[in-house]
């Protein structure tokens, strides 16, 4: 782990893993939610966690080093359920890259137990882990100039929702008519890091 000071009020911890910087904002958003953290803003990415507006960033910089951390998943975060068609145009690649008929990539994809690792891209959309390091899949060599909303698909090891039409690069494996972002609905997001994530097969169109 290593801390590095963002201005006067914020600090920056890289750490090795995605499950450990999964592991660390758990861990953060608890000690918030207790009262022994006083941060504005805990933000996980990839492989960092920025902690914006702290009241004594030194301290914290100083501590921070020495907590104990339990692993990703020992503590009970909240679980979205999302209706899967499994129709997507890219089957037949990931199935190729996976070693398996194309009908056995729908209930691989969801045996999976997912986790919003962080989110960015787009609002709502998050970044999923959880599939095995084996199931991991390139980006298409060509993106595409249109995405549908709803779109599953699928980038290294990560999962995504496209939550609105856009450009991309990931491999499309399904739609959901799921809404991942809607300025009426507080938070405005379904998926907020941390939250666990169940796929459920449905029929087609």
């Amino acid at each position: 782990m290593r801390v590095l000071p963002v201005g006067d009020r914020a600090l920056l911890v890289e750490v090795s893993s995605g499950d450990a910087a999964q592991a660390l904002h758990a861990e953060l958003l608890r000690r918030r939610s207790e009262g022994s953290l006083v941060v504005r803003e805990i933000v996980p990415a990839a492989r960092t966690v920025l902690l914006e507006g702290l009241d004594d960033a030194a301290r914290v910089a100083e501590r921070l080093p020495g907590w104990e951390i339990p692993p990703p998943g020992a503590t009970a975060d909240a679980e979205v359920e999302i209706r899967v068609r499994y129709d997507g145009p890219d089957l037949a690649d990931v199935a190729a890259a996976w070693g398996v008929p194309v009908h056995r990539v729908p209930a691989l994809h969801a045996a999976a137990r997912f986790r919003v690792a962080f989110c960015g891209f787009a609002p709502g959309f998050g970044y999923l882990t959880g599939l095995p390091d084996r199931y991991g899949v390139p980006r298409r060599a060509t993106p595409r100039t249109s995405v549908p909303a709803g779109s599953v698909a699928l980038a290294g090891p990560y999962t995504g929702i496209y939550p609105r039409s856009s450009p991309g690069g990931w491999q499309l494996i399904g739609t959901t008519d799921a809404v991942l972002w809607d300025h009426a609905r507080v938070p405005a997001a379904l998926l907020a890091p941390g939250t666990r994530v169940r796929f459920v097969p449905v029929g087609g169109r």
